[in-house]
């Protein structure tokens, strides 16, 4: 699947489990269209063992994102009963109580698909029987979409690789600079720091000082 970025979000309706316990049977990121940009991840299952550690880290770090005027939203291919149960564990038994953005069930694997983070896919087996040719989770994709609806910003790690939410962060605020300075972000770039004006005369004296 070719990338997203630059494209339109792809749009849905699901099931999903909202400030820590209420499930919100038609939530979709089109309520934050004109409003907010969003940060869209997906993990691969509730109970299991990296994934307790992002959740954890996005809610650590929720009023960072709320201050920039971005929402975070979370997603796999669990139902909404098995993410209000995992919210009811214990951070200290591996539960992720406490997390309160919205959490997405794409039970039927249809926002991993056309997100292309799906890990599996169906095929027919030489008697003609559905099959998956994989586990049918999602993997660990990131996607920062701005307030017109426009992903900008696209991460796939594989399943055993953990983000580092301090960088989603970061784009957030390059992302930000860029629309309200019109300057681009070069390599390294963070919050306060110099940008750079995207013609070679802007290059050359952002090299000749960096």
């Amino acid at each position: 699947m070719s990338t997203l970025v630059g494209q339109k979000a792809p749009s849905f309706e699901a099931a999903a489990v909202v400030n820590g316990g209420t499930v919100e049977e038609n939530f979709s990121l089109d309520q934050y269209i004109g409003k907010k940009n969003v940060v869209f991840f997906f993990y691969p299952k509730d109970f299991t063992f990296v994934c307790p550690s992002e959740l954890h880290a996005f809610q650590d770090k929720l009023a960072e994102f709320e201050a920039r005027n971005t929402a975070v939203v979370a997603c796999s291919t669990d139902t909404e009963e098995t993410h209000w149960g995992w919210l009811q564990m214990d951070k200290a038994a591996g539960g992720i109580k406490g997390v309160k953005y919205p959490i997405v069930a794409d039970t039927s694997k249809c926002i991993s698909a056309n997100y292309g983070v799906l890990f599996g896919d169906y095929d027919m087996d030489e008697e003609g029987n559905l099959m998956a040719t994989g586990p049918m989770i999602a993997y660990r994709g990131l996607f920062l979409i701005d307030k017109e609806g426009t992903v900008r910003h696209a991460l796939v790690n594989d399943l055993p690789l953990g983000r580092n939410v301090d960088e989603a962060l970061r784009m957030v605020d390059a992302l930000t600079f860029f629309e309200e300075n019109g300057e681009v972000c070069p390599a390294n770039w963070v919050k306060g720091s110099a940008g750079m004006t995207a013609t070679h005369e802007g290059v050359a004296d952002y090299l000749a000082s960096n």
